[in-house]
């Protein structure tokens, strides 16, 4: 058929064709998973649903118009698909409004982008080029409607969204109050649907702090003071044990669990951590989770400083900057001590520079602070053997009891190395970035066993604890096949969860008590643990988190999309599971998870309510 004799519109063609290319990109790029035949149904008929609401309107439009404007819908619509999908391969995750406010982060984000980059993104074009070609040509696609036809052609919008409201509510009911989850909003109202409800959320949240008036945090002290441990926990064997003494916290870039004791080729990745857990000197929690979200290291930071949870959406560094807070800088600040943060990165990264004047830090080394050379720097910046080295001579003119926190760089995703510090070999699966891992990883254990020398050689270590911590996931759920080969199992929504474990050790020279604690534990009880060891009474602070040498009053860990650890549940995915076996349990033994369930959604609310109202304004600490 020649194509001058297609009747088609224009638009429609846009519609399928967007329709169907948007369903592939979901199906087969992003790999969403498909639970059921309705699923499947409905990422078919969103992505068509939304095409045709926004290329419908051109009905209304002179013949030219209608052209161009589909030309460039069509167009600015893949680039949003594109955009989506390379941020969803580094952080399995879409994009909201306030991660693109962090755009000042996208200069560092160079090298990372290219690894993200397939040859099969240029399909997510295609249509766009269809579109382009038939707009140009001779015979005319566009329409040219009475005001009843457009009108009609306008409300078929309205059934195509209504149907696909009502298909998504069967399947997932409650979605728009269960927003934790981004991937279900996408998989069941389509990624440009979800766009739109996400800047409802972000105009919503604004408000949020405008009308806050501080009635909101005597319920929140109510609900944290039910919640916070007795005060008989003070008398335990390690309150105070750091009394005056130097802390020094560690970073550990994208460090997770399951590196702990890993092999490649006969070769241990972490020589140096292995022996250090085991040691006498030294405390490790073996079930340990990061609880970041959008904001990654960032939201560790956040975590750890404040013991309250990231927001969902965005990095709280960046969103809420210039709120009231009571962070563990602060505190260390009015009992005496120095604190200072040593990062080889831009200053303005994540809004740091900004952020940590705020909380209370007093000096922040960034990588004007550090010599960097083309022969001590590779992938994101100075490597970590040269930046230890390089922060000793300000660690030692410090005022003492000092509060100082290193952030490593070398193990940071792409993970690369070059070949001749690689003391591992590689992996070899079907994912660069895990046969990657393991040799930054390596790097960065070897540089930790030399740091810890340099403490000692310029007489530091003995006045200090060192506290060490990986920060988030560095393996992200896009790379599941190649770790269930690695780890030997499926990685299911329950090894999922297991493997956001993180490292976590506390390292107290002269110690003789130490060894594998296995209670369930995560970033928002650092800060409280901290300030015991430290023997600073912290019965006037708001805290989510418990000091982890303590009987918990809370038996759960909240992670940011609304699943939890309990010793003895994992819920994840809409399943709770058995922690011992990892099998789900049946529909009657699962209401085991649902009380606290709703404790958990409560505590991320209030959270969220303290940090979108900046109730700490109106709270006395003292």
């Amino acid at each position: 058929m020649q194509l001058r004799n297609i009747r088609m519109p224009l638009f429609m063609i846009a519609t399928v064709l967007f329709g169907i290319k948007t369903y592939i990109v979901y199906r087969f790029m992003f790999d969403l998973s498909i639970e059921n035949p309705l699923q499947e149904l409905i990422l078919l008929f969103n992505p068509i649903a939304s095409a045709y609401l926004i290329f419908a309107i051109s009905v209304w439009m002179k013949p030219k118009n209608q052209r161009k404007y589909l030309r460039w819908t069509v167009l600015l619509g893949s680039f949003i698909l594109f955009v989506n999908l390379i941020f969803y391969r580094n952080f399995t995750d879409f994009i909201t409004i306030p991660v693109l406010f962090q755009g000042n982060n996208a200069a560092d984000l160079t090298g990372s982008f290219l690894t993200l980059l397939h040859i099969e993104d240029v399909f997510i074009f295609a249509d766009a080029a269809v579109v382009w070609y038939l707009s140009r040509q001779k015979f005319d696609l566009t329409v040219k409607l009475p005001k009843r036809g457009k009108i009609a052609a306008t409300a078929v919008t309205f059934l195509l969204l209504a149907g696909n409201v009502v298909l998504a509510e069967i399947e997932r009911p409650m979605l728009f109050v269960r927003a934790f989850d981004r991937e279900y909003l996408v998989k069941n109202i389509g990624i440009f649907n979800y766009h739109v409800y996400d800047a409802t959320m972000q105009t919503k949240t604004r408000a949020q702090r405008v009308f806050a008036d501080g009635s909101e945090i005597s319920e929140i002290e109510t609900y944290l003071q039910e919640k916070s441990p007795d005060e008989a926990d003070k008398g335990s064997e390690l309150y105070g044990i750091a009394e005056d003494k130097n802390v020094i916290f560690v970073s550990v870039e994208s460090f997770q669990h399951f590196l702990y004791d890993s092999e490649i080729n006969g070769v241990e990745t972490t020589p140096f951590l292995n022996d250090l857990k085991d040691s006498s000197d030294t405390i490790t929690f073996e079930n340990f989770y990061h609880q970041t979200a959008q904001g990654k290291t960032s939201d560790s930071e956040f975590i750890v400083e404040n013991s309250l949870y990231p927001l969902g959406r965005g990095a709280v560094y960046f969103t809420h900057a210039g709120n009231e807070y009571h962070a563990l800088p602060e505190i260390l600040n009015n009992e005496g001590y120095e604190t200072s943060v040593f990062h080889a990165n831009n200053g303005s990264f994540w809004n740091r520079d900004v952020m940590y004047d705020n909380i209370g830090y007093d000096e922040f080394h960034d990588e004007q602070s550090f010599e960097v050379t083309p022969e001590n720097s590779f992938g994101w910046g100075l490597e970590d053997k040269a930046f230890f080295e390089q922060s000793i001579d300000y660690l030692k003119e410090q005022e003492q009891p000092f509060y100082s926190k290193f952030i490593t760089l070398t193990h940071h995703f792409p993970f690369e190395l070059p070949e001749e510090k690689a003391h591992i070999d590689k992996y070899d699966s079907n994912s660069n970035t895990l046969n990657a891992y393991f040799q930054t990883a390596r790097y960065t254990d070897e540089a930790l066993e030399q740091f810890f020398q340099q403490l000692k050689d310029a007489d530091l270590y003995k006045d200090s604890i060192i506290v060490m911590m990986g920060d988030h996931y560095g393996i992200s759920d896009f790379h599941n096949k190649a770790m269930s080969q690695f780890l030997g199992e499926e990685v299911d929504p329950f090894v999922q969860t297991q493997l956001q474990r993180v490292p976590f050790m506390v390292h107290i020279p002269g110690y003789e008590n130490g060894g594998i604690e296995d209670k369930v534990v995560g970033q928002i009880d650092v800060k409280p643990t901290l300030l015991h060891l430290l023997g600073i009474d912290s019965g006037g602070d708001m805290t989510f988190g418990d000091n982890m040498f303590s009987d918990k009053e809370k038996d759960f860990i909240a992670l940011r999309d609304g699943s939890f650890v309990t010793e003895d549940y994992v819920y994840t995915s809409d399943t709770c599971y058995d922690r011992a076996s990892g099998e789900p349990l049946e529909e009657e033994q699962s209401e085991a998870c649902e009380p606290v369930k709703q404790e958990v959604d409560q505590e991320l609310n209030y959270s969220d309510n303290i940090i979108y109202g900046d109730l700490f304004r109106f709270y006395d600490f003292k």
